[in-house]
């Protein structure tokens, strides 16, 4: 809906209002600058505005002196898009730049001032698109919500994986939990491209301001949630190389994984009715206050092997209970008081 109304609304103040005969370069702008993703819609429409100015110079600038046909094309593209990347252009920006470049060359009769009004085009798309993303704002928190509940899903069930693995004593089967931790990198990307782009609708859409605060606590989560991720491969690549190579494992391990990935559900549960998530901090607290595997008497008795297991569980307790929203100083005392 929004990209529609912004490519009905850009010809409509093109044609209408500006008076250009055939503006087609605004609703492609418009479009443009929305894209079918929320993130970086004003970068996009800065570079597409950029990048067809500086196209369409180049290009009326010279072929307005040499002439049109294939090597003056060749030309006009080359100088266009060399100058765009060199001055660290993004990529649509050096697109455009290119594609202008050749409309120019091959639509426009050397002299005209249609190469001009392109640029007026652009700048008039990119900014309906700005202000229709203002006016019927997408929602800035949907997105991250959704992304990171996915993310917790797959982290419960990769500490599942890989305590199964220990109490099956299942080489393979760590590996396999190892590859689905690995898997997930695409979608922490995913979920700090949702954070950005709903900062974006925050920033553009005075709709939306109030819920600054609600991406600022998502955007604590998802950083934890990267780093109990990355604590959690290094857990099953340690687990992985023990169960190869037959070391011991601790007994209560796989016990504690299994609660440590119903505390991950618990914390998943909430975000889902946008509870308080306290309560899936206490269901972390409890997991290391119970087991005794992660006391400190413990670990005088355990071997290399087992100790690094222990640690990387630990990690990710306090990783997890620093996504809840307490400091690190906060979530270490919060561990060491049960």
């Amino acid at each position: 809906m929004q990209c529609g109304l912004a490519a009905g609304g850009a010809w409509l103040v093109a044609f209408d209002l500006v008076g250009h005969e055939r503006p087609f370069f605004a609703p492609i702008a418009a479009v443009i600058s929305l894209g079918v993703s929320l993130a970086n819609r004003l970068q996009r429409a800065v570079e597409l505005v950029v990048g067809v100015s500086f196209g369409v110079l180049v290009g009326d600038l010279l072929i307005s002196v040499i002439g049109s046909g294939w090597w003056q094309i060749t030309l006009v593209v080359t100088l266009a898009v060399a100058g765009a990347v060199f001055a660290n252009g993004g990529t649509l920006l050096v697109n455009q730049a290119g594609a202008s470049a050749v409309l120019v060359a091959t639509l426009l009769p050397p002299g005209q001032a249609g190469g001009i009004d392109r640029c007026v085009d652009a700048l008039i798309g990119g900014l309906v698109g700005v202000l229709v993303a203002a006016v019927i704002p997408s929602d800035p928190v949907a997105p991250v919500r959704r992304t990171s509940r996915t993310l917790l899903d797959e982290l419960a069930a990769v500490l599942r994986g890989v305590g199964d693995a220990l109490r099956d004593r299942d080489a393979d089967g760590a590996l396999s939990a190892l590859e689905r931790a690995r898997r997930t990198q695409p979608l922490i990307d995913s979920l700090r491209g949702a954070l950005h782009g709903g900062r974006e609708v925050t920033t553009v859409s005075p709709l939306h301001r109030r819920r600054r605060r609600v991406l600022v606590r998502y955007g604590e989560l998802a950083e934890r949630s990267d780093y109990a991720m990355r604590n959690t491969r290094v857990l099953a690549r340690r687990a992985y190389t023990a169960l190869h190579d037959g070391e011991p494992a601790v007994p209560d391990l796989p016990d504690v994984l299994t609660e440590l990935a119903g505390a991950v559900d618990k914390l998943t549960a909430e975000l889902t009715r946008e509870g308080d998530l306290s309560r899936a901090r206490v269901a972390v607290v409890d997991v290391v206050a119970h087991a005794k595997v992660m006391s400190d008497d413990a670990a005088d008795l355990l071997g290399t092997s087992e100790q690094v297991l222990v640690a990387q569980v630990r990690s990710i307790a306090l990783d997890l209970l620093q996504a809840t929203g307490l400091s690190r100083d906060e979530a270490r005392t919060a561990m060491r008081s049960r």
